[in-house]
């Protein structure tokens, strides 16, 4: 059966991936790895034959999305609600110097209690807010047939992910993030509503990408 397909690809590997710091909103571009991931995915992401592309408007994102557009010969909609998680005081932050910063909101957050308890940061339900109305528009602009391509982050398109599926987003440490580069597709089939998961974490191997 036709259906319409959307698929999410998680940015490529910054240095403060690498160094374990929490991103959130910060700009922060990609490292000579991610820029090597981003070469190496686009022309796989290309070859679906994309009709449109959205991506965050956070640099890394953005960047991810060049190599893609370029392979497939699309421009880009950047869109502010396709951002990370704000990580509130957390950004910048590895966990350790999150432990010592804040031990009691780390305690809360590693045993999972709160879904972001530190000043200033996002709930996974915040994220899901603003995540599914604009990956339900991505959608919904296809017709039946075409494949759509969003680039985004890890967390927020895990969440954002779950809401579309229907599925309970307080379960969403339970499910693995993306890795740099690595996407998930979903699809709606033509005459019926329900969207499903098709793929997940799909990658180029780590030795053809770096």
């Amino acid at each position: 059966m036709t259906a319409r397909r959307l698929v999410l690809l998680r940015h490529g590997q910054t240095s403060w991936n690498e160094a374990g710091r929490a991103q959130g909103h910060a700009d922060i571009s990609l490292d000579a790895t991610g820029h090597a991931q981003a070469a190496a995915a686009a022309p796989y992401l290309a070859a679906v034959r994309p009709v449109a592309l959205w991506s965050s408007d956070l640099a890394r994102a953005r960047e991810t999305c060049g190599y893609v557009a370029e392979a497939a010969g699309l421009s880009v909609k950047h869109d502010e609600r396709l951002r990370e998680f704000d990580v509130g005081v957390r950004q910048g932050l590895t966990l350790d110097e999150f432990a010592v910063r804040f031990p009691d909101e780390h305690a809360q957050w590693v045993a999972g209690d709160q879904p972001m308890p530190v000043a200033g940061g996002e709930t996974a339900g915040d994220v899901c807010a603003r995540m599914m109305p604009v990956l339900r528009e991505c959608l919904d602009s296809l017709d039946a047939g075409e494949t759509g391509v969003v680039v985004g982050h890890g967390a927020s398109l895990k969440v954002g992910l779950l809401g579309l599926l229907g599925w309970d987003i307080d379960g969403h440490r339970d499910l693995v993030v993306l890795d740099n580069c690595g996407w998930a597709t979903v699809e709606r089939r033509a005459g019926d509503e329900r969207i499903r998961l098709a793929g997940y974490n799909e990658k180029v191997l780590r030795s053809a990408a770096i």
